[in-house]
């Protein structure tokens, strides 16, 4: 089996690093009904006799609240159906054949729960707005009489209640306006639906464990069901064309180990040539057959760690410059206004003088990671939050958490992971020992499932098992910042007391001094200017101009970068969100001065 290589090396297949030849993308015009009465499952709307309820139309994947979508309206709808067939067309474009005779349906996300139909008959259902899922629908396409040259429907009832603050929702309001610091919701559809042909026996998931001591790949393959007798996993590793490593075992149950060799990782001398990293995105190429399956990946030989009080990156000391980056658009909010969208916020982060960006409250289109990972980014992954503290909240963000750590557990970019942001959802941390035990509850069950990456248990404060020791402090003097990181001592008192938001650094244990200490909020200095004025322009301080700008923002990052005891930073944010107008550039993209100069500022002494 071949690959185009523009289906593999642009971004645009919806799942970056497990790849088919043969797909078709559903994005596109959408039939559209709201359904605020919630009638529409008693009524059988997913029937083909229902057609005429969906009376409007919807531009697929963005949501109904986006101007992007075509119908831009915000208000309360809690309930939405999404309808549109497939022919043959797109049948013939996924080439199903006797070696991938069967069809599964993806959707990259639908925020929050998803019932979906196929030909009038129910195919599954889905909870977590942020995580993949699929259906084998070839029997459903079949009795449908898509066999027949016949179309067939797709009808997708989705559930999003605003009023609901155990559903994990990140910065999206349950008002009815934005307030605040959250935005409007995002509701339903909001990243890609897919077609793709597989064999029976198909690779559901890859998990690549680099190991740079050892010089090896460790692989876990999982199928959507156990391999047949004598059937082989053959894994083969390449950079550049040229031959990295292979290896072959056979292919035993429904999830396979192996480990892949690399020969020239054993050369002491050379083997930091092929490692990846911020300046050196080197990605080595994967194809993995089981099989009739043959699928294409790539991964990053590299290790995120943390010791004595910095961030390593490859066994060394690295300083993390990072934006809070909030994936936030005006006219497609949640959702990227499309893959060019995706890679050219990846280059403006790196372009404005970043290594890193966090992910804030949010679970990012997979395709934003690969650009990261192809253009060199470091990511730290965090969880959107839920707002109340219920056993409801705890199974379903527990649940989405882990979903999201499996699917992007080999993105190299990803380097720390987040479960916990400023005691969102856990608000009495300080003093309820349940919250306590649940926020340490996530740390352990993140290393667990992935031993590879450094982990925070709340991002900001109230920490209660923390590899990074986080603070956010959005101090506007550039001089008390420089007064309060800029000593070992200083830091020592911050710890030992209050932190800058009147909340307790630690709640549990003893500082661990080997941990890094990094201000990973801080800034958030507005300005907007005649050409960008916004309603309830909002920050944590005001420039009157974008010479007053700079220098405000300068003077915190100077102040920052002078510190001997931070590991590193997070500075918000890139772009202005809303009413929250303290982006480094504008809603649409517009630094707000000189790139030349935002790049100066940021990198400073450690450029």
């Amino acid at each position: 089996m071949t690959f185009p290589a523009a289906r593999t090396l642009d971004g645009t297949y919806p799942r970056p690093q497990l790849v088919r030849e043969h797909w078709c993308d559903l994005g596109g015009t959408w039939a559209f009904a709201y359904d605020d009465a919630d009638a529409g499952e008693a009524q059988g709307w997913y029937s083909d006799a229902e057609a005429a309820r969906f009376g409007r139309s919807i531009v697929v994947p963005f949501p109904p609240e986006s101007p992007a979508s075509g119908i831009g309206d915000t208000g309360f709808h809690p309930v939405v159906w999404y309808r549109r067939t497939i022919g043959a067309a797109e049948l013939e474009t996924i080439g199903a054949s006797d070696d991938a005779p069967r069809v599964v349906l993806n959707f990259g996300a639908v925020d929050y729960r998803a019932r979906v139909w196929v030909g009038g008959r129910f195919a599954g259902e889905h909870e977590g707005g942020g995580s993949p899922f699929s259906f084998d629908v070839t029997d459903l396409l079949a009795a449908g009489g898509a066999s027949g040259g016949a179309d067939v429907s797709i009808v997708v009832r989705a559930e999003d209640d605003p009023a609901d603050l155990s559903q994990p929702r990140g910065k999206q309001d349950w008002h009815r306006e934005p307030h605040s610091i959250w935005y409007h919701r995002t509701t339903g559809i909001w990243q890609p639906v897919w077609l793709e042909a597989v064999p029976a026996v198909a690779i559901e998931r890859i998990h690549w464990t680099p190991d740079l001591i050892s010089g090896t790949v460790a692989a876990r393959i999982r199928l959507n069901r156990p391999a047949r007798d004598g059937e082989t996993l053959a894994i083969s590793l390449s950079h550049d064309g040229r031959a990295l490593g292979s290896v072959t075992v056979p292919a035993v149950g429904r999830t396979i180990e192996a480990t892949v060799p690399l020969p020239q990782q054993r050369n002491g001398q050379a083997y930091e040539e092929l490692l990846w990293s911020p300046e050196h995105p080197r990605l080595v190429d994967a194809v993995v057959t089981v099989g009739a399956d043959t699928v294409r990946s790539y991964l990053g030989l590299r290790s995120a760690a943390v010791a004595g009080g910095r961030f390593l990156l490859n066994d060394r000391p690295y300083y993390v410059r990072s934006v809070l980056n909030q994936g936030y658009w005006p006219e497609s909010h949640l959702a990227a206004p499309s893959v060019d969208g995706l890679r050219a916020e990846a280059q403006l982060i790196k372009d404005l003088g970043f290594n890193a960006a966090r992910l804030h409250q949010k679970y990012e289109d997979p395709r934003f990671l690969f650009f990261a990972d192809s253009l060199g980014l470091l990511i730290w992954g965090e969880s959107p939050a839920a707002y109340e503290f219920t056993p409801t909240a705890i199974t379903r963000t527990t649940k989405e958490w882990a979903d999201i750590v499996d699917r992007d557990y080999s993105h190299p970019s990803i380097v720390t992971w987040v479960p916990t942001n400023e005691s969102w959802g856990v608000q009495h941390l300080a003093h309820d020992g349940r919250m306590r035990d649940y926020a340490a509850a996530l740390v352990s069950l993140t290393k667990a499932l992935d031993p590879t990456r450094p982990v925070i248990s709340n991002d900001g404060w109230e920490h209660v098992d923390s590899d990074i020791l986080s603070v956010h402090d959005y101090e506007a003097s550039g001089e008390v910042v420089a007064a309060r990181y800029g000593t070992p001592e200083a830091v020592d008192a911050l710890f030992d007391g209050l932190g800058p938001a009147g909340r307790r650094m630690l709640v549990r244990g003893e500082r661990d001094r080997q941990a890094p200490v990094m201000l990973t909020e801080f800034g958030g200095v507005s300005f907007v200017d005649r050409a960008h004025e916004v309603d309830g322009a909002w920050g944590y301080s005001a420039a009157s101009s974008p010479e007053d700008f700079a220098e405000r923002v300068g003077a915190l990052l100077e102040a920052t970068l002078a510190s001997s005891v931070l590991a590193g930073f997070c500075y918000t944010q890139l772009a202005d969100t809303g009413q929250e107008t303290n982006g480094l550039v504008t809603d649409d993209r517009r630094p707000k001065v000189a790139i030349e100069r935002i790049r100066e500022m940021v990198q400073g002494r450690h450029a």
